[in-house]
């Protein structure tokens, strides 16, 4: 199948009535914490509090959502206002004294427990770089900058923070390169930075040369130091979703180099090996996990489905489609579109559930915790708006 253009302008209209009209009001203006700051996000199906709790991730995550909501479609004060109260929130209690950031805190701000990695840090970064382009705020974008300077920093230099594993069997994840072009890509599309277009082209370098692996058509999630399969069950579990999410990652940066043809084929290419290992013929919807030479996996969630794999696969086949005309990619999307907003989407209360069973059965009514928030499904109806605009839909 391919999309008419009335489909496509469909399309267009769909993903920004549900962002606008359904997923932005079931968190907005009533998560913003008036007491303390920041935003109240731990929230049950019919949006009550389950927690007062704060995920440092996803404060970040909420900023620089209403801060790009303001950016890029209404320059509404409230949208502003509520980014400030996330940005001051954060800059004030969520880091420690050494300068790393918390993972999670109390309601107040005082600190429960930090990781061993630095995505609190990245979440930061493009949070401030939103928020000083809508206020126009230079501290922010100081703020923005120098968080970007230390977590290549962490990036490049391990022995920074603390090690999760010994050195018996090290291993290097995607997750690092994934996440810092990203990041990157969103600083250098709000405020700027110089470093972003040569450390972009390094990361992708590193997933091209690390983990995409030709020979077995897979995105490896983690590998040796020199890019060999570990044979092991940590070694071979694959999480498709993840993988597509750096797919899009690397058709974003093909269609900010004119369309660059080598990072299309890139880009679709780890889209195709992941679908194929990941989409359940069965049930329909994206596994969460899998082994690369289909073993069994250790992980008891494996053939669950979560929320967030179903948005970055929206987001990759969309922009796999609009960037090659392959009508296979029009056929993927509708497929995981149809899937997700017939299963995650509450018709009733606005929003996304979080948590399937394979067979697409609910597994509980929570749509926010410590790691979901108001970030993958807005970021996804955003994204899919603003490209289908941008093409004329």
């Amino acid at each position: 199948m391919s999309y008419t253009k009335e489909e496509l302008k469909n399309l267009s209209v769909f993903y920004k009535n549900q962002l606008l009209n359904n997923t932005v009001p079931f968190w907005f203006p009533k998560s913003i914490d008036e007491e303390y700051g920041g935003y109240l996000l731990m929230r049950d199906q019919d949006g009550s509090l389950i927690d007062d709790d704060k995920a440092v991730w996803i404060q970040g995550r909420a900023a620089w959502l209403l801060s790009t909501l303001y950016n890029t479609i209404e320059s509404k004060k409230a949208w502003l206002d509520g980014a400030k109260s996330g940005i001051d929130f954060l800059n004030k209690y969520c880091f420690d004294t050494d300068g790393q950031m918390f993972f999670h805190v109390t309601r107040e701000g005082n600190p429960i427990r930090k990781r061993r990695y630095y995505f609190s840090e990245t979440f930061a970064v493009i949070a401030n770089a939103a928020y000083a382009k809508a206020s126009g705020d230079e501290e922010a974008a100081e703020k923005a900058r120098y968080l970007f300077g230390k977590c290549i920093e962490y990036a490049t230099k391990p022995d920074l923070l603390p090690a999760k594993f010994t050195g018996t069997r090290p291993a290097k994840g995607i997750g690092v390169p994934m996440i810092m072009m990203n990041t990157a890509q969103q600083l250098r599309e709000t405020i700027g930075d110089p470093r972003c277009d040569e450390w972009i082209m390094k990361w992708i370098d590193e997933i091209n040369n690390n983990f995409v692996k030709d020979d077995i058509k897979c995105v490896m999630e983690q590998v040796a130091p020199d890019g060999a399969i570990i044979d092991h069950v940590d070694g071979r579990t694959l999480n498709p979703g993840h993988a597509i999410e750096g797919a899009w990652f690397i058709l974003h940066e093909a269609k900010y180099r004119n369309n660059d043809p080598e990072l299309i084929a890139l880009g679709c290419k780890m889209l195709d090996y992941m679908w194929e290992r990941g989409w359940d013929k069965e049930h329909g919807g994206i596994l969460y996990f899998r082994d690369v030479y289909d073993k069994p996996v250790q992980e008891y969630w494996q053939d669950m489905k979560f929320w967030w794999p179903h948005n970055e696969t929206i987001i990759a086949t969309l922009l796999a489609y609009t960037l090659t005309g392959d009508e296979k990619y029009a056929r993927w999307h509708k497929m995981v579109h149809d899937y997700a907003y017939q299963k995650f989407h509450d018709r009733e209360h606005g929003e996304w559930f979080g948590y399937l069973h394979r067979d697409g059965s609910l597994a509980q009514t929570a749509k926010g915790n410590l790691f979901k928030g108001p970030f993958h499904l807005p970021r996804q109806e955003w994204y899919c708006s603003q490209l289908l605009q941008e093409l004329g839909y």
